[in-house]
């Protein structure tokens, strides 16, 4: 067995199963049925008015997904918001400009809004050239997009993925150009700048549950459930067992030190 299994991380494997069934939970309820309720995200709900303003003022969407290539989750996660954006821009008939600094984003970016476009009734409406390949540089993209926003002046630009040093450049264009900014991203020092500078910011965790949100696929949702439902029990491990602890010290409860010994076993990695 020891030749197959490493038995020294048998808590791993409970947590990752523990994970994955309230996960599976999650899911087989959604299926069966049943919409859980997901709390209002002011980010996203601006998105729809963002580009309805766009679509009113004649001027074009922006969306950038990062400055990382697919193997990024956090540029995987931005392709499912650009599916939502892509529709919201398909059925109000508002011109889209994604520009890109990778080969591989530029591709799926392409697949996800002729997807989009079509998910709507509107095929006709998308065109390849939506989506542009600009540089691999990281600053040579950055300024060219800066350019891009001086000349086209969006009423709209989408920020969402992983971004660096290039954040506030991209922000601080949108930002002159009057345009109305949503950003998104796990990448935690950059969110400083993007919050000086957009309108509204998905922060973290929000980022990544923004296209459940927006797509209210029951499946997508149900995950979310059964993902809070970990969380929920860490919370609870986390202020329960020192807590437990606690008392033991004073009342002399043996079985609190084992509950607490077995509790960081479990967490150790």
């Amino acid at each position: 067995m020891s030749n197959w299994f490493d038995l020294s991380t048998w808590n791993l494997a409970l947590v990752l199963a523990a994970m994955g069934a309230a996960v599976w939970w999650g899911v087989r309820g959604a299926r069966g049925g049943f919409r859980p309720a997901i709390r209002r995200i002011a980010g996203v709900e601006a998105m729809e008015e963002a580009v309805g303003r766009a679509t009113e003022l004649g001027r074009p969407v922006f969306y950038v997904a990062g400055t990382q290539d697919l193997d990024d989750v956090q540029t995987v996660a931005s392709m499912g918001i650009l599916g939502a954006v892509g529709r919201m821009t398909a059925r109000h008939g508002c011109n889209l400009v994604m520009p890109t600094d990778r080969s591989l984003v530029l591709a799926a970016a392409r697949e996800v809004l002729r997807e989009s476009y079509t998910a709507v009734g509107r095929p006709d409406s998308y065109a390849p050239d939506m989506v542009s390949y600009i540089s691999d540089d990281q600053f040579g993209f950055a300024a060219r997009v800066d350019g891009m926003i001086a000349r086209e002046k969006p009423a709209a630009c989408f920020l969402q993925g992983a971004f660096f040093a290039e954040s506030l450049l991209l922000a601080e264009a949108g930002a002159h150009a009057g345009a109305l900014q949503v950003a998104g991203t796990a990448t935690n020092h950059q969110l400083p700048f993007l919050v000086a500078a957009c309108d509204h910011v998905l922060i973290g965790e929000e980022f990544f549950a923004a296209e459940a949100y927006l797509s209210g696929d029951p499946e997508k949702l149900g995950s979310l459930r059964g993902q809070d439902v970990v969380k929920n029990v860490a919370v609870l491990l986390l202020l329960g067992v020192p807590l437990v602890v606690t008392l033991a010290g004073v009342a002399g409860w043996t079985w609190a030190g084992n509950l607490r010994d077995f509790v960081l076993r479990l967490l150790q990695t």
